[in-house]
């Protein structure tokens, strides 16, 4: 049997709409380098060309774009049959060891080798945090929630980035199954040579609810400090005028832009309702961010000691918690090593090892599966 990562062939799934193409990428990257060779196969909208040239020249990693649906905008499942013909012929021609899926339903499919589906959110659990249970409750859906709970069922392991997240899909799709807890990784910041500018930092789309951000940009206006909120306007990509007063709206931005602008910021907030983990928390904390995040279970998971907490849905907390923040350098500057230090406990290399260790598990069952089937064959 081979070590994880001696040649192993691993096809992973993506989609390039948010942070699931910032996990999926970095970790293809990494096990490229650790000498897995990695096939992504992309659903829902096409990457971008900036998306596409972060993964050019990357050690064992290579592209397939696909026009296949996103589960959650074909609640119907109308596309399914054909994302089972495209993916199969896909793999016939990659000839995968392993195949990780970053979404659940096509984890229903018949695959011939061990499958790892990786939970990164699902339509009912942000319906239920941000106050809109029931919404997806209409015939449409239903094909959806069993898509989600089959494809669970049929995977050889599943995996959440945090246990708050698990424990509501536990809830959510009466699973049985344990699900392991995996959670999201950077890379260890390194020493900045620039120095912090009073600057208020925000990342999110502005269309999902679940953001929240336009909390931040409607306290904007009160703050000595100006406000940056990155993320696309609309879900088709294109970005539209928003305005607020104190605030700019930057639009979609490349992610080395992204992070350039976490290095200089002083201050990072997260309003959201809803986060299975928060990778952009993560990011701007190992950019020496000061953290100021939404009472979330989540948030209170992998932050509590390390940030400042607040009532999403109360304006007035928010404006007075970061306008407390801004005022006072001794506390910030804590606040800020307080959140690299925390970050380090969510570095790349951890996430790595842990989806290595899964792995090796995963191909050495597969392997005393083969040998007893073939030893059946013999006696029979």
């Amino acid at each position: 049997m081979r070590a994880a990562g001696s040649g192993i062939r691993l096809m992973m799934t993506t989609d390039a709409v948010g942070g699931v193409w910032i996990y999926a990428t970095t970790l293809a990257r990494s096990l490229g380098i650790a000498g897995f060779e990695v096939l992504l196969v992309t659903l829902g909208p096409q990457p971008t060309g900036a998306q596409r040239a972060t993964l050019r020249g990357c050690p064992g990693v290579s592209l397939i774009e696909t026009d296949l649906q996103l589960e959650w905008l074909d609640p119907t499942g109308s596309d399914l049959g054909r994302a089972d013909a495209v993916l199969k012929h896909i793999a016939d021609g990659f000839r995968p060891d392993l195949v990780h899926l970053n979404s659940f339903r096509e984890a229903m499919f018949d695959w011939d080798v061990p499958t790892v589906v990786v939970a990164h959110s699902c339509v009912n659990s942000w319906a239920d945090a941000c106050g809109e249970t029931g919404a997806f409750n209409g015939d449409e859906w239903k094909g959806y929630s069993r898509s989600v709970q089959r494809g669970v069922k049929n995977a050889d392991v599943w995996v959440a980035p945090s246990r708050a997240f698990r424990e509501q899909l536990r809830a959510l799709y009466r699973l049985d199954q344990g699900g392991q807890v995996i959670w999201n990784g950077v890379e260890s910041r390194r020493d900045k040579s620039s120095s912090k500018r009073p600057l208020v930092l925000s990342a999110g789309r502005l269309w999902d609810k679940a953001k929240n951000v336009s909390a931040l940009a409607s306290v904007a206006s009160g703050l000595d400090w100006p406000v940056s909120i990155v993320g696309r306007s609309e879900l088709d990509g294109s970005d539209v005028g928003a305005t607020a007063a104190n605030c700019e709206f930057l639009g979609e931005i490349s992610h080395a832009d992204l992070l350039a602008l976490m290095e200089s910021a002083s201050i990072f907030v997260s309003p959201a309702l809803y986060e299975p983990f928060g990778l952009s928390v993560l990011e701007a904390a190992s950019e020496g961010c000061a953290l100021l995040l939404s009472d979330i279970p989540t948030f209170r998971e992998l932050w509590d000691g390390a940030a400042v907490f607040f009532d999403p849905r109360d304006l007035d907390q928010l404006s007075a918690s970061l306008q407390s923040i801004c005022c006072n350098d001794v506390r910030r500057v804590r606040l800020q090593r307080a959140a690299v230090e925390r970050a380090q406990h969510y570095s790349l290399s951890n996430t790595v090892d842990r989806y290595r260790c899964l792995y090796a598990s995963l191909l050495a069952g597969a392997a005393v599966r083969s040998i007893s089937s073939q030893c059946g064959e013999m006696l029979a």
